[in-house]
């Protein structure tokens, strides 16, 4: 794999995406000529809040759980959306139907306060309407990275309470967590392994990170980290097949010791961590609980093959 091929964010190349409009405050543009202005909240200091979905075989997956995600983030925030969840959804799925996509695409959709006056932090000088724009592509994860597992590096940079930077807003400031990953990316790694403020294991740097003790998956509780979407179905999925999945706290240590790991996301749904800190995991390679967890998750979600 490349070097860009290697990231939890990955996908396999598809011409397609040369082609796909993306809407622009209510308008189709080619890609090429998609833009928002310097001027705007989101470009001045990351101000909005965003969504990533999954489009499988007509259905996007946890619709409802997504946009109560956004809508809670940007009320967090007094950031009027200027749409309910009917005219977001609705935006989401004209995107598809314009670029005619029916499966196997990733959504990404990013609302910022909208246009400033100047560039400065103060809300109050926002101009009109929030900006609202929302990227579909074609995007399937790399094969390889299920078949391999993913090498983590556990970063210096910490996850944040609540009482600095709630990680379950969504928003689109991300410093932190892309400081972390490129300090993984230098050495070696595939993804950014981070601990909380008191040294516990937390989360990954895009995704959201388990281990696997027994038949046992252990998960953080998501005090010091963003509670994913995936990663709570993948334990709902579980726990419905009559398994144990504990939110827990646990050290790296037992990271070290664990069975089995793996991390989940929207784009790639259940995929292995052989690998952390140059220690494999048990054998070094991908495990059979890892194996049933994806199974049941995708199942459960109506994406299995």
């Amino acid at each position: 794999m490349t070097n860009e091929q290697a990231s939890a964010q990955a996908y396999m190349p598809d011409a397609r995406n040369d082609q796909v409009l993306v809407y622009v405050n209510g308008a189709f543009v080619p890609r090429n000529e998609a833009s928002v202005s310097v001027f705007d909240s989101g470009f001045v200091l990351g101000d909005g809040v965003w969504e990533g979905l999954r489009l499988v075989k007509g259905r996007l997956i946890s619709l409802e759980a997504h946009l109560d995600r956004l809508f809670e983030g940007a009320r967090s925030i007094d950031l009027d959306i200027g749409l309910d969840r009917r005219g977001v959804t609705k935006v989401v799925t004209d995107t598809l139907a314009k670029n005619g996509m029916t499966d196997g695409a990733h959504v990404r959709l990013m609302i910022t306060r909208g246009l400033k006056k100047t560039p400065n932090q103060d809300p109050r000088f926002v101009i009109g309407k929030a900006t609202v724009v929302c990227v579909a592509e074609y995007k399937t994860p790399i094969p390889e990275a299920k078949a391999k597992g993913y090498a983590l590096f556990t970063s210096t940079f910490r996850t944040t309470g609540p009482d600095q930077f709630d990680l379950r807003l969504n928003s689109h400031s991300r410093l932190n967590l892309i400081q972390a990953l490129i300090q993984a990316i230098k050495a070696g790694a595939d993804e950014a392994l981070m601990l909380d403020p008191r040294g516990f294991v937390a989360s990954c740097n895009s995704t959201n990170f388990f281990i696997v003790r027994g038949r046992e998956l252990w998960t953080s509780t998501g005090l010091y980290s963003f509670k994913g979407i995936t990663q709570a179905n993948v334990i709902a999925a579980w726990r419905a097949a009559g398994g144990i999945a504990r939110e827990c706290d646990f050290t790296l240590a037992q990271v070290y010791s664990a069975d089995e790991a793996f991390v989940t996301g929207t784009l790639g749904g259940v995929t292995p961590v052989t690998k952390v800190d140059g220690r494999p995991i048990a054998d070094g390679k991908p495990g059979p609980v890892t194996k049933e967890a994806s199974g049941l998750y995708l199942r459960s979600v109506g994406a299995a093959a």
